[in-house]
């Protein structure tokens, strides 16, 4: 699901400004392509099987996990933060950890303390949506391709946190709920992000919209991907384990982030004035 400025002018991204009192400020996430939609099903899937296979095969239980991985996605932020440009090592790895991190959370709510995923999955709702009026009231934009200052940058990781906690919860309320199977859940989420795409592309449908719609919905696509080749097949999975696709999904995406660090194909400048 690509940008289209034509529709979205108040989203769109300041032209190069040059002159004293002003200077560049490059974008630090990615411009959205296949690339970029393919890396995060795969981050997603990996947050999912790996969570799983630290919690148990490694015994570290959901609390020493959570932990662990939250202490890792903090010093991989603070990197982050200190870059000055969009790298793709840096930030893929923040976003796999970021996807452990928010199924962790979810999971922690509902397995550790008992919160309903009805109710886990409406406060992730709320808190989104809470994240999502504070930034564009400060930044007037919730346009990934204008975070280019501290604060934006701020903004868009908190969201993408609840994003995947959000998605997790809601994700495993509808599997529960509906009891579909991971392949059936598989296309179901499927379509409904293709729907968000024609939505986008043939009715006008906000590309800001459209993107952080989509960005939520490719969470439980990712868990069901992940839960179908893991699981066994006796529960409906192709019986793959957690190690086998982890390892996969990881080896897939360092390929990807390879690539795109040397060809830069994701890459794009935006400017401000500070």
């Amino acid at each position: 699901m690509t940008h289209d400025s034509s529709r979205t002018a108040s989203f769109a991204v300041p032209q190069h400004v040059s002159g004293r009192g002003h200077r560049v400020r490059w974008n630090k996430v990615p411009e959205i392509t296949v690339y970029f939609w393919v890396i995060k099903v795969l981050c997603t899937t990996v947050g999912e099987t790996a969570a799983d296979l630290l919690a148990g095969k490694a015994g570290l239980g959901l609390t020493g996990v959570s932990v662990l991985m939250s202490g890792l996605l903090v010093l991989v932020l603070v990197v982050q933060f200190r870059t000055r440009a969009y790298r793709p090592g840096v930030y893929w790895l923040a976003v796999a950890l970021i996807s452990v991190v928010g199924t962790l959370i979810s999971d922690n709510l509902t397995d550790n303390l008992g919160v309903p995923l009805e109710l886990s999955t409406a406060v992730f709702a709320v808190l989104l949506v809470a994240v999502f009026l504070v930034w564009y009231g400060r930044e007037k934009t919730l346009s990934i391709h204008s975070v280019d200052t501290t604060g934006r940058e701020a903004f868009y990781w908190l969201a993408v946190l609840f994003t995947f906690a959000l998605g997790t919860a809601a994700g495993d309320l509808v599997a529960e709920r509906m009891a579909l199977g991971y392949l059936t859940s598989i296309l179901v989420f499927a379509a409904v992000i293709a729907a968000v795409a024609v939505g986008h592309l043939t009715l006008g449908l906000d590309a800001v919209w459209s993107f952080w719609i989509a960005y939520i919905l490719t969470r439980p696509l990712g868990a069901s991907a992940g839960d179908w080749l893991s699981q066994p097949t006796g529960d409906g999975g192709l019986g793959l384990g957690t190690v086998v696709t982890s390892v996969l999904f990881l080896a897939v995406i360092l390929g990807l982030v390879g690539y795109l660090t040397l060809t830069r194909k994701d890459s794009a400048a935006s400017a401000t004035s500070v």
